[in-house]
């Protein structure tokens, strides 16, 4: 309260309910009211009555600012005192619902006015000036509510699919005047691929790095006809009718200091961007905003994927594994439907070891990630469990589909050739052990042990083979 009492302005803070939440002794002092007239817990609306019975504010005037009130958005508006005194009341909307009312003695300055009108010349360039600097402040004020809006959602974005979707809708929304691109390099970083568009006739679905002006030069590049400039090679061969005949400017989208992308926007209709007072400007900061909130998703997707993925083969571990493992029980127990579950092991992996070393260990370990990852099924949870132990889940496999996809996991294997150290390593095999929900249990643990028992079932057998336990195989568990 001591803050609200020492800003020059009268504040009234009203909630989102329409009530009084606090105000300052200046507020009273200005509007000239009596302590009595204005307490904590008033209604907004008993306020405007009694402000409309005093003279201050018209029927019109009441009726007009309360449906402002309720659409949330900020406003400006004066009125005058029955002492003659103008007020001017500024109204924003805050993050947590409610509204804050400031209120300034504009008296002075509404009289200077009046006498500047007096001398027409200077009236009119003050009045040029003064609509000016508001238009800009204005423009800066929803400049920012977009940019404001769009973050909101961008922060909400789970993937950056989500958030190339977020993107595209912002985009031809703030900037209707405009068509563009973003693009984002491929993991090879040898291209830039599309990941979404906005009023696009002609897409590319790769572009070049070296094809844009502002990729090559490290900054925001701006093509304008007017002036000596020119245009991107990725521009030309998008294959528009009328390239070069408008302005456009591509920007380098960075996260974590890297550029991953580039986002190109051309200004095809100039006067449509109403919305903005700088097109270009805002499309600039557009892309600070989106740098920042890929570069949040990406160091997201990183954190995740560490706690998730196996370091050395990139599948699934075991943390992993068991959560995927619940949580499909859970899903084929409620549309009382299959998967199966495959326990694979390396047959012989010691002698890799012992023979060649850790490091090639680790090149078959990766060797049999790398055909695991690659199998032709819908879809498939490769996990390593730890060594030379893996774990497949086969979502609504039942036991002819599963026991299809262990052969073929094991031609696959037992065919690869894995190079290391400039030579061939030897013939590289595993044993998989398979199981069915529920034929061979209900319970992750059984579902697991039931695997392992079929494992070590095909190991006993010679390995380089899969087993499955049939009925009289089956362990009871107590």
């Amino acid at each position: 309260m001591q803050i609200l009492d020492a800003v020059e302005q009268g504040v009234v803070i009203w909630s989102s309910d329409g009530r009084c939440v606090m105000h300052n002794q200046r507020f009273l002092n200005i509007l000239e009211l009596e302590p009595s007239k204005l307490r904590v817990g008033m209604p907004l609306d008993r306020f405007m009555r009694q402000e409309r019975d005093r003279g201050v504010f018209s029927s019109e005037m009441v009726a007009e600012y309360q449906e402002l009130f309720q659409v949330g958005r900020g406003f400006q508006f004066d009125f005058s005192l029955p002492s003659g005194e103008i007020i001017s009341a500024n109204v924003r909307p805050v993050r947590e619902g409610g509204h804050v009312v400031a209120v300034t003695n504009v008296t002075e300055t509404r009289q200077a006015i009046t006498a500047l009108n007096l001398a027409k010349a200077e009236a009119e360039e003050a009045e040029r000036k003064t609509s000016a600097i508001l238009e800009h402040e204005r423009a800066r004020q929803r400049e920012t509510s977009l940019l404001a809006n769009m973050d909101e959602w961008l922060q909400s974005c789970k993937s950056l699919e989500e958030l190339y979707v977020i993107v595209s809708a912002f985009m031809q929304k703030a900037l209707p005047g405009t068509r563009g691109q973003l693009f984002i390099y491929a993991k090879a970083r040898d291209v830039l691929e599309l990941a979404c568009t906005w009023h696009c006739k002609n897409t590319q679905e790769q572009v070049s790095p070296d094809s844009c002006w502002a990729l090559r030069r490290g900054r925001s590049y701006i093509y304008d006809p007017t002036e000596l400039s020119f245009v991107c090679d990725h521009v030309k061969d998008g294959n528009d009718s009328d390239v070069g005949a408008h302005r456009f400017i591509c920007v380098p989208i960075m996260a974590h200091g890297d550029t991953v992308g580039m986002m190109h926007v051309g200004f095809v209709t100039e006067g449509a961007n109403i919305e903005v007072f700088d097109a270009v400007t805002f499309t600039n900061r557009c892309a600070e905003h989106i740098s920042m909130a890929i570069a949040n998703v990406k160091l997201r997707d990183e954190l995740q994927d560490q706690s998730t993925r196996d370091p050395l083969t990139g599948l699934y571990n075991r943390r992993y594994f068991l959560e995927a493992l619940r949580k499909e029980l859970n899903q084929a127990a409620l549309r009382q439907g299959n998967f199966a579950l495959l326990s694979l092991d390396a047959d012989h992996f010691k002698n890799f070891n012992d023979q060649y070393g850790h490091d090639a260990g680790d090149v078959v370990l990766e060797a049999i990630a790398e055909k695991m990852t690659a199998l032709e099924f819908e879809r498939v949870i490769p996990c390593r469990i730890g060594g030379e132990e893996f774990s497949l889940l086969l979502p609504s496999a039942d036991r002819t589909r599963a026991t299809d996809v262990a052969e073929e996991l094991r031609q696959s294997i037992e065919n690869a050739r894995i190079k290391y150290a400039g030579g061939a390593l030897p013939k590289v095999t595993v044993s998989i052990g398979v199981a069915v929900y529920p034929t061979h249990g209900t319970e992750p643990q059984d579902l697991i042990k039931q695997a392992d028992v079929a494992l070590y079932n095909a190991k006993k057998s010679g390995r380089n083979r899969w087993s499955i336990c049939d009925a009289t195989d089956l362990i009871t568990f107590d």
